[in-house]
């Protein structure tokens, strides 16, 4: 197949299987499809780490002043959790349809062991979101797992050895370095996904950046410099826009007001939680949760969960 039958493909495979708007589980706990019929702009979101690729509509990503698009010719790779910003380019005609893998730190060391030779590490600290170009082997690997996750048994059978290759692949690409620095357990890269999913599994308590910096074994300095390559910002704004996103997400999906969301995000101040708010989306926490309420199966909510 040429690549254009095979990005045709994809869409026709990925559109039965893609079934709610935004998230589809699937029969793999680390695959999941993304359907998306609306344009939406550019708002705040947390990425877990993962290979995202795009059968039909673009994202654009933006992480600090770096912009990264990915569409049918461009996926995209991140290497741990991130808060960043989304904008959605889809339309009910021609819906974005998507499949995301998650990134397994485990299988990636089995991998790398398997392969030899590698080439070596480079000493300098990449971003934790990188996009690059679709390649034929790894579209053909994608047709054949969506192939075989329309089968139920085909899929458990088949769908962990060719999540397995589509790994390897990448691996082997443009982003392999990437990837290979996150099996590297002592290594920066290593240490600063440690950070952030410190960040991401207790934003909710006191964080402070000498605490982080001893956990992953840095210097605080050191702290800082590597944070600021990684996520384009500092330690404190990131726990900071953390807080105010998973309060943003508590007070729509679970109907808190905006007191009782600042103090489960952690904040001991309800005034300093509404200054901060409404200084970084512009609304009101009430205004807010209600603005956000009107978008039906929004990413605002879900792409937090997404692959």
């Amino acid at each position: 197949m040429t690549l254009d039958i095979e990005k045709k493909r994809l869409v026709e495979l990925l559109e039965p299987l893609a079934t709610k708007e935004w998230l589809t589980d699937s029969i793999l706990n680390n695959v999941r499809f993304i359907r998306s019929s609306r344009h939406f702009p550019r708002h705040p979101l947390v990425y877990e780490p993962g290979i995202l690729i795009i059968a039909q509509g673009e994202k654009i990503v933006y992480l600090g002043n770096e912009i990264y698009k990915y569409d049918a010719d461009n996926y995209l790779v991140r290497t741990m959790p991130l808060f960043m910003e989304l904008e959605t380019i889809a339309s009910p005609e021609e819906p974005l349809l998507e499949i995301g893998i998650k990134i397994d730190p485990v299988m990636i060391s089995e991998l790398l062991i398997e392969m030899d030779p590698v080439s070596p590490i480079s000493g300098s600290m990449p971003r934790g979101v990188y996009s690059s170009r679709v390649t034929k082997v790894i579209l053909d690997a994608v047709i054949r797992l969506l192939e075989c996750l329309s089968d139920p048994v085909d899929g458990r059978v088949l769908g962990p050895q060719i999540v397995r290759e589509i790994i390897y692949r990448v691996l082997c690409g443009e982003q392999g370095e990437v990837l290979r620095l996150l099996a590297i357990r002592h290594g920066r890269f290593s240490q600063m996904a440690k950070v952030l999913n410190r960040i991401h599994t207790s934003f909710n308590t006191k964080l402070d950046i000498e605490t982080l910096a001893e956990e992953a074994n840095m210097s605080v300095s050191s702290l800082h410099s590597n944070f600021k390559t990684v996520t384009n910002t500092s330690p404190i704004q990131y726990i900071k826009e953390i807080r105010l996103q998973k309060a943003r997400i508590f007070m729509v999906q679970d109907g808190l007001n905006a007191i009782d969301a600042a103090v489960k995000v952690g904040y001991e101040s309800a005034s300093q939680f509404s200054r901060e708010f409404k200084r970084y989306f512009g609304h009101t926490p009430a205004d807010e949760a209600i603005r956000i309420r009107n978008f039906i199966g929004s990413p605002f909510i879900s792409e937090a969960a997404s692959a």
